[in-house]
């Protein structure tokens, strides 16, 4: 039993450039160049599951994301966890796409690439968290999924059995395959990439479509085929700041005083407050 495992990721915004983010002022939407990205951390949960599958029954594991042409980085850092190929669709008329857009999206390169057993991704992305795309591609692509799962067992060709973390434990769920299932970060740990996969992923294939090559419906896509676009974006004056207090026990305590009554705190002698 062999099966054929796609896996959807997200490079998502380095969280060390978080405060060099800007907003586009007319599309409202994030701007990401000279910003470092990573990949996102429970798609590296997909990675391992599914090569968890792979090494279990046989297969193959193909990596599919929508993004810039400078993703590449990590898609091939996917390809050294083990993936055996991996497929990028970049183009212009992609860019400022919502979830809707994006699933339909990487929907289109999925089905050009062949057929699958399996779809994984992880449950939501560290920039966005709307925990929507995984949902809209199963519809897109017709097939079962599940969401926030956090075991993974098949069972045979034509079926699997997750369980779903709920409020107050889990459901268990059969599901026929083929299926798409949104994993947790607890459904396993991310394998150590050595230096020698590093290598073995410079020999990969990373396939790059655009518009020309998944022949969209061009009012579905990007910025255009997106129902959901920010109205207007507020950020936040953070007016508050650390500061570090030094010095003895009592000239520690002495300043701290002094500062709760500078900013209006009515402290007596003796540091009760009145």
């Amino acid at each position: 039993m062999a099966l054929n495992i796609a896996v959807c990721i997200k490079p998502v915004p380095d969280p060390d450039y978080y405060d060099k983010i800007q907003i586009h002022p007319e599309k409202k939407t994030l701007i990401r160049k000279g910003i470092p990205t990573i990949l996102n951390p429970m798609d590296k949960n997909a990675i391992e599951e599914a090569l968890k599958i792979k090494e279990q029954y046989g297969g193959k594991v193909s990596l599919f994301s929508m993004a810039p042409p400078d993703a590449v980085g990590t898609l091939k850092e996917g390809l050294a966890m083990g993936a055996d190929e991996a497929y990028l669709l970049s183009d212009i008329d992609f860019a400022g796409a919502d979830t809707l857009a994006t699933s339909y999206t990487l929907s289109l390169g999925i089905k050009k690439a062949g057929q699958y057993d399996l779809v994984l991704l992880g449950n939501e992305s560290a920039d966005g968290a709307t925990s929507q795309v995984p949902s809209q591609l199963g519809e897109w692509l017709q097939i079962p999924h599940l969401m926030n799962i956090q075991k993974l067992c098949i069972v045979n060709e034509e079926n699997a059995v997750a369980d779903m973390k709920t409020e107050t434990g889990y459901i268990k769920y059969k599901v026929r395959l083929p299926a798409l299932i949104a994993v947790r970060r607890e459904i396993n740990t991310p394998r150590y990439i050595s230096f020698k996969n590093i290598l073995r992923a410079k020999n990969k294939k990373i396939t790059t479509w655009g518009v020309a090559d998944i022949n969209p419906d061009l009012d579905k896509i990007g910025l255009k085929g997106s129902p959901t676009q920010a109205g207007k974006i507020y950020i936040p004056d953070i007016s508050r700041k650390g500061e570090e207090i030094t010095g003895t026990s009592e000239e520690i305590a002495e300043k701290l005083i002094r500062h709760l009554r500078a900013v209006g705190l009515n402290i007596a002698d003796g540091g009760q407050a009145l």
